[in-house]
């Protein structure tokens, strides 16, 4: 049985199996968020591959653009942390945004019938965000 929180990938693999989870954080890759949006990026930016042309530039361009820009916030947040918890927080605060824009694309995409598979890193985001002092 799966935990809470945690998804399958495309091919059925748990993502803590993938990515196994630490106590310890020593970098924005350790961070179980990053973690889990790197990963749907992933698969996301392989499902828009899968797109009809007319998408390539537009719908598909706007959802890879999106999702990684919530990893990249991720990153430069936690890159910051040391000058600043504000800077810290804020760039969370980008992410989340970045991640409410995945998901308005990611309706789109899947309204019409381009993505079955669907995830959300938000609720995680904003729980580390609120967590920053």
């Amino acid at each position: 049985m799966r935990k809470r929180g945690e998804g399958r990938g495309e091919s059925g693999t748990v993502i803590s199996e993938m990515f196994p989870f630490k106590s310890y954080v020593l970098s924005a890759q350790d961070l179980d968020v990053h973690k889990i949006a790197y990963f749907l990026s992933l698969e996301i930016h392989k499902a828009t591959l899968e797109m009809p042309k007319i998408e390539q530039y537009a719908l598909a361009d706007q959802l890879r653009r999106s999702t990684k820009s919530i990893c990249a916030n991720i990153g430069e947040g936690y890159g910051r942390q040391r000058q600043s918890s504000a800077e810290f927080k804020r760039f969370f605060v980008i992410a989340i945004g970045s991640c409410s824009e995945s998901l308005v694309w990611l309706d789109y995409a899947r309204d019409l019938g381009y993505i079955t598979t669907y995830g959300s890193v938000e609720r995680m985001l904003a729980k580390l965000r609120s967590t920053v002092k």
